[in-house]
């Protein structure tokens, strides 16, 4: 069984894909980069980390299994277990573990999993088709230099023009300006005229206005209190999914049980085999998810396991 194949397909859709006893390989999403040295430009990409510490079985790779090779839920279990139990093997005897297109797994000398990630492939599909770019480094110093350099050789000199002047044009600028001055005085006359009526006609809004807020404040004598309404909404695209129901009377029972307990349980909808889907709780931070999801796991439920997925 290509293990890896499958956890390599299931990558590009879940950020957490346990292998049971084993561990969890996780994915990231990077930003893209721009590199100083070389000029190159690297799209955005999710980064892939391994986790020892996270062996419980949420059941995402086993049914992934079982709907790929058309075989029951429990036989694709004892499918993992039995390659989980080889690699194990392999890694005891000092081998390095090679999977393609996630990276490679050896034991360190404290007996730890190193996992170094390979780069082959961005399981980021919002960055689909996009590759890396170089771009050429900006020369716009060198031509600066060029110029001065020309300037030096050939220097510039600008020699002064005396115009001539014409006798008419003296007469000419006089009688615009004495038109100018009398336009002035003809335009403030008729500012200032406008301006006295503007506030003759301001003054008489003004006590309109005094008069009908004196005849509402009589009328309006008893304002009602302001109501305010506190609206709590859970949201976030990582769900702890507690479990699925075919009956959706026992779906919204198994919410009000969790409630009850103390969870901010919620249905997160219909799943593509047609399943009334619970959650614990849903997050907007991965690592805080994570965190709730092995504590439920330890004090809870061992079956709880994390979906991401955008619900609003």
């Amino acid at each position: 069984m290509q293990l890896e194949t499958y956890i390599s397909d299931l990558l590009y859709r879940y950020e957490c894909v346990t292998v049971p006893e084993f561990g969890a390989f996780l994915s990231q999403r990077v930003s893209a980069t721009v590199h100083e040295t070389t000029n190159a430009f690297y799209p955005p990409k999710k980064r892939l980390s391994f986790n020892e510490q996270i062996q419980t079985n949420d059941g995402l790779l086993a049914r992934y299994i079982a709907d790929v090779e058309k075989i029951p839920f429990e036989t694709a279990n004892e499918k993992i277990a039995k390659r989980v139990k080889s690699l194990k093997s392999n890694l005891t005897e000092g081998t390095t573990l090679s999977f393609d297109n996630i990276g490679d797994l050896k034991l360190n000398v404290e007996g730890k999993i190193e996992f170094d990630p390979s780069y082959h492939l961005n399981y980021l599909t919002d960055a689909f088709g996009l590759s890396q770019l170089v771009s050429p480094a900006v020369t716009r110093e060198v031509y600066k230099e060029e110029v001065e350099a020309i300037e030096k050789v050939i220097p510039l000199i600008i020699t002064p023009e005396r115009r001539k002047t014409k006798p008419y044009l003296k007469y000419a600028a006089i009688a615009l300006i004495a038109l100018t001055i009398s336009g002035l005085v003809s335009g403030n006359y008729y500012v200032n005229e406008i301006k006295s009526q503007n506030q003759i006609a301001q003054e008489e809004a003004n006590t309109q206005l005094e008069t009908k807020i004196q005849e509402a404040t009589f009328i309006i004598s008893n304002p009602l209190p302001a109501a305010t309404l506190n609206v709590s909404k859970q949201s976030g695209n990582y769900h702890i999914v507690a479990g699925a129901f075919r009956v959706e009377e026992n779906c919204l029972t198994k919410v009000k049980q969790l409630q009850e307990q103390g969870f901010k349980a919620r249905k997160i909808g219909i799943n593509k085999y047609g399943l009334h889907q619970v959650a614990y709780a849903s997050f907007n931070d991965r690592n805080e998810a994570l965190r709730e999801l092995n504590s439920i796991r330890q004090n809870n439920n061992e079956s709880a396991w994390l979906l991401v997925k955008d619900l609003n």
